[in-house]
């Protein structure tokens, strides 16, 4: 990671500001179209959960902003968030936490991630736990149209929170509802904006 300058740093003005409320977190959710990457994962037989889990920290990663942190009280920047997701094992109603790297290609990482989530015992893996984690979940049942998330109150909290619910059909499409809780005194709606088009990009791609 990189300790950033902060009496030079351009955010300074704005971090300030929003460094003064009581409260500097938002969400936002918005409709995503996946309809290719469903296809993909069809075709391919790969889990559509993980695959727009790596797609999802690719694009937070290409915002430099998302990767802010607050450590020991000074600000730094990391080189890369690692995607931590929730999990569900087979007729289980108790999810667990997967932490891994983003690496590899996608189908790469949905076997890593796959695999990982099998063979994990324990309800969270501690030994990767920091503030360089992406939080990731899903709502398979449910569209999604608005989420918060729960959290120890910590202004200096921003470790992004990403959920998505159930697609449905929209002219001949495949949307989903995607949420993003976020920290205002490090990312703004521009910010949202970046993340959203790497991600549509991501997709098209496939």
């Amino acid at each position: 990671m990189v300790k950033i300058d902060y009496e030079s740093w351009e955010r300074r003005e704005l971090f300030e500001f929003f460094s003064a409320v009581s409260q500097p977190f938002y969400s936002v959710t918005y409709n995503l179209d996946v309809t290719k990457l469903y296809d993909y994962t069809h075709s391919r037989g790969l889990s559509f959960y993980y695959a727009l889990s790596y797609l999802v920290t690719k694009a937070v990663n290409s915002v430099e902003n998302f990767r802010y942190a607050i450590e020991n009280g000074e600000i730094v920047k990391h080189e890369e968030l690692l995607c931590s997701f929730t999990d569900l094992k087979k007729g289980s109603d108790n999810f667990h936490i997967v932490t891994m790297p983003c690496n590899g290609t996608i189908d790469e990482f949905c076997a890593a991630a796959a695999k990982k989530s099998s063979a994990q015992k324990e309800f969270i893996d501690m030994s990767l736990e920091g503030k360089n984690l992406i939080f990731i979940s899903c709502l398979p049942w449910i569209e999604l149209t608005a989420l918060t998330n729960e959290r120890n109150f910590d202004p200096d909290d921003n470790i992004p929170r990403i959920a998505w619910g159930k697609f449905h059909e929209e002219n001949g499409r495949r949307v989903l509802g995607i949420s993003l809780e976020l920290n205002h005194r490090f990312c703004d709606g521009v910010h949202i904006g970046k993340f959203s088009a790497e991600l549509e990009k991501l997709i098209s791609e496939l």
